[in-house]
């Protein structure tokens, strides 16, 4: 079998243009609406809404491979990047990792892609282990191949280029990434540029672990100089959504070089992550409207449990929240539990679903563009 990097026309990906046409033309559209959106924030909601981005984007590319990072460990290394207060908990290796990258990405959009950008994301990536080459392409003898099944009857999706030749093959990457940007010799558009360097990227394999978490960095940072700004996604969280697409759609288009099926896949995927963007600052608006509507109205548990559910984001409690949880979120007992709960529905912090045991709370966020912020 031959791989797409075995073909004559390697690395020249072909696609058909008309194909991804009118989705460049919504991302084009649907970026100026979040732009837009973004400047009206006030500079602590902006701030909030940047920190969340980079949390879930850190969170949910490392969950791709299978790695669960610890939550607030994360979210305070990311914090601490940004100069605001943190905790003062000692971050695990691979947070910190993960949360370094993705700030080194954020900081630094604008500036040209190098081999030393590769290898200190690589360094990030990797920081703590020892059972790897960290900060350099492989140079192993053995196929670097993606496996999956049992042992005994393996099922081979990729094999990658030989070690020998990755040095000569990342120039040429390094190369087409840096002429397709915005001000290069041969400019791409968004969404093409974004899914082209995501796949020629992968198919390298250039280490020997983490490539495809910098795969998805470079696609951002390929997506957001094509739109001179750094991007407001949440790409990893819509791939984690559907995994089992994005590792057939990686699997489909890697023995060819026409690959309008991957461009329109991973377009489509931008495009998600765009909405999903899009919601996320409509709930962080919504967020200030409930607080400003209920200042002073809440006691301290109901306040610690209104911001318990922000905090769970836009995806909330699977199943609401329940009596149960409340009480195991403030410490009270039931009967306080009971009236508290049924003092934030009266306010409409929250509305109630069910009845009984199976009754469930969420946040009343329906109403809220009647409210007007001051």
């Amino acid at each position: 079998m031959k791989w797409n990097w075995q073909q004559k026309n390697w690395p020249k990906f072909s696609y058909e243009t008309n194909a991804i046409q009118k989705l460049e033309e919504d991302f084009q559209y649907g970026s100026g609406l979040i732009f837009g959106v973004y400047k009206h924030l006030n500079n602590q909601d902006q701030e909030a809404l940047t920190i969340d981005l980079i949390f879930n984007e850190a969170l949910k590319t490392s969950e791709i491979e299978g790695e669960i990072l610890n939550r607030d460990s994360l979210q305070s290394s990311i914090r601490h990047n940004f100069g605001l207060a943190a905790d003062k908990r000692k971050v695990p290796p691979a947070e910190k990792g993960i949360a370094d990258m993705m700030m080194d990405l954020y900081k630094n959009i604008t500036k040209k892609l190098t081999h030393e950008t590769l290898f200190e994301w690589h360094k990030m990536l990797t920081n703590g282990r020892y059972d790897l080459e960290i900060g350099k392409y492989r140079t192993h003898n053995d196929s670097m191949q993606v496996i999956s099944g049992r042992l005994d009857e393996p099922k081979l999706h990729f094999e990658a280029p030989p070690s020998k030749i990755v040095k000569k093959e990342m120039d040429k990457f390094i190369i087409w990434f840096n002429d397709s940007a915005l001000d290069g010799k041969n400019p791409l558009l968004p969404l093409a540029r974004s899914s082209i360097a995501h796949l020629y990227f992968v198919s390298i394999h250039p280490f020997e672990d983490g490539n495809g978490r910098i795969a998805r960095a470079l696609a951002i940072k390929a997506l957001s100089q094509t739109v001179e700004k750094p991007l407001l996604t949440s790409l990893s969280t819509i791939i984690q959504k559907k995994k089992k697409s994005y590792y057939d759609a990686l699997e489909a288009n890697n023995k060819n070089n026409e690959i309008t099926t991957w461009l329109t896949y991973f377009a489509n995927t931008l495009l998600e992550s765009q909405t999903y963007t899009q919601e996320l600052i409509e709930f962080l608006i919504n967020k200030t409207k409930l607080y400003e509507s209920l200042r002073g109205q809440l006691n301290d548990r109901q306040e610690k449990t209104i911001q318990r559910m922000f905090k769970e984001g836009l995806e909330g409690f699977k199943g609401g929240l329940s009596a149960e949880k409340y009480i195991s979120i403030t410490g009270t007992t039931r009967p306080t539990a009971t009236r508290d709960l049924h003092d934030l529905v009266e306010k409409k912090a929250l509305f109630r679903s069910g009845t009984f045991k199976s009754t469930r709370y969420y946040l009343n966020l329906s109403n809220l563009s009647k409210i007007t912020l001051k």
